[in-house]
């Protein structure tokens, strides 16, 4: 099965059908995933620029990433849950969509930026827990971070503006652009 095949059996699926003929269903969905997806961003920020130094610098990043990584966790699920209830509403259109590619492209960068993070930095925090600044590799992974979360919401809007355009250029259309 193809990742297209995938995609269309999923906007072929009782959610898709639902989503498509429920007139609440994708305003209040829609709204939930960007409720959750700024809660992700706002959250993963307070413990980024912790890292970078630039906010509580007295608290322990332990404390800080403990009592906002709780949040982050649940806004994340209910994005993916409702990102998951939006692709099935029209699964074809989103696929291909080169912002909606680009979006899940930065969310595997994310994933893979906080897996290096807590496999490397995050595991000798005893060490630099109250240290200013905190070590180089902490600080370039909340920077990363932080660019990788706006991007995120940044694609995440280009979805909106561009899906179900065809940007293909007809076959009797000429774009010569050079200037004379």
């Amino acid at each position: 099965m193809t990742l297209q095949d995938l995609a269309q059996t999923v906007g072929n699926s009782g959610l898709g059908a639902w989503m498509r003929s429920n007139v609440l269903a994708m305003p209040v969905v829609e709204a939930a995933h960007v409720l959750a997806a700024v809660t992700v961003l706002g959250t993963v920020l307070v413990v980024d620029l912790r890292l970078l130094g630039l906010t509580d610098r007295l608290r322990r990043v332990t404390v800080v990433s403990s009592e906002m990584l709780r949040y982050t966790w649940v806004a994340f699920g209910l994005a993916v849950i409702t990102g998951v209830m939006m692709f099935a509403a029209n699964a074809n259109t989103y696929y291909g969509n080169t912002a909606f590619r680009i979006k899940l492209l930065l969310l595997a960068g994310a994933g893979i930026n906080m897996a290096i993070f807590n496999l490397g930095s995050l595991r000798r925090v005893v060490q630099w827990d109250l240290q200013q600044p905190a070590p180089r590799a902490a600080r370039v992974a909340a920077a990363l971070s932080v660019l990788l979360w706006l991007t995120i919401i940044f694609a995440g809007r280009w979805i909106g503006f561009t899906k179900g355009y065809d940007f293909a250029v007809p076959d009797n259309v000429d774009l010569d652009l050079t200037i004379p």
